[in-house]
């Protein structure tokens, strides 16, 4: 089996400069989007499995992140705005089918994407649920409020900038460590580039942007149409900050999902366990026909 190689350079979209890492060729995009405190980087495992079923698989670093453009203020980070990079990377990159993966933020971005309607073939998200069944079960479990009191932290202005970055940012490195349940995918190397890049310059603030530019509006109740592309979602099960409850309640939102839940893996779940993660793309695509120019 043949094991397609990453390559790195900078693209323009949405009047953004983005950094990106990418496998495969062509006008059939797998856009994979990161979430935080990643990276590019953290897609570093699923890119060639992407392009080695046939999809051109590309992952930004996203605004604010990494050695992508870093917009000041607050409201640049705003949720239209990351939805419409995705959608002017898909431009950008010439696609013609549009598979859209997320984690974690990039998957908040990729379920707005697709509840606005927005044209794609296929949607993969990653151990972040669905903005209704969020605020549904928020609403209902103490639990799950707990768990998502660092998002309140988070709200403060500076301190949490310090807090992450103190130290030469080992909190940031902390934060992978101390929630996956296989520390060896996390060594040195791969936290030391989480660490560089959240001390870049103005980057910790850009990161914490997504968190307070979005919380109004991600807890607001609105109409949500149904979501006609097929859904995949993986959920590794050991995830400390957002529960397995989180898998529930899809019947009346996806049209088409699918689940897929890895027990004793972390919130981390595509860096964590991705030989089962890219074996789940490996069925779930061609059982979707999703697999163009696939040998």
């Amino acid at each position: 089996m043949k094991v397609s190689r990453i390559s790195t350079r900078v693209i323009e979209a949405n009047g953004l400069r983005f950094a990106v890492d990418e496998a495969g060729a062509g006008p059939d995009i797998a856009l994979c989007l990161h979430g935080f405190p990643e990276s590019r980087f953290s897609w570093r495992h699923q890119l060639p499995a992407l392009a080695d079923l046939g999809w051109h698989a590309v992952a930004p670093d996203m605004r604010g992140y990494g050695d992508s453009a870093r917009p000041q203020g607050r409201a640049a980070y705003r949720m239209e705005h990351l939805v419409a990079d995705a959608e002017g990377l898909f431009d950008a990159l010439g696609a013609r089918r549009r598979l859209l993966v997320g984690h974690d933020w990039g998957a908040l971005v990729a379920w707005s994407f697709a509840i606005e309607r927005r044209r794609l073939d296929g949607l993969v998200v990653m151990n972040v649920p669905h903005p209704e069944v969020f605020r549904r079960v928020l609403r209902r479990s103490w639990r799950q409020r707990l768990r998502s009191l660092y998002v309140a932290f988070f709200q403060i202005p500076r301190l949490p900038e310090w807090a992450l970055t103190r130290d030469g940012a080992v909190a940031v490195g902390r934060a992978f460590t101390r929630m996956a349940v296989d520390k060896s995918a996390f060594p040195e190397s791969v936290l030391a580039h989480y660490r560089e890049n959240a001390l870049k310059p103005g980057a910790m603030t850009a990161m914490l942007a997504y968190y307070r530019a979005n919380l109004r509006g991600l807890l607001a109740a609105r109409a949500m149409p149904v979501i006609e592309v097929p859904v995949l979602m993986v959920w590794g099960e050991a995830d400390t900050a957002l529960g397995v409850e989180l898998t529930e309640g899809y019947d009346a939102l996806v049209r088409d999902f699918t689940l897929r839940r890895l027990p004793g893996i972390s919130h981390w779940v595509q860096q964590e366990a991705p030989e089962a993660v890219n074996a789940i793309l490996g069925e779930w695509l061609p059982a979707r026909g999703l697999t163009p120019g696939a040998p």
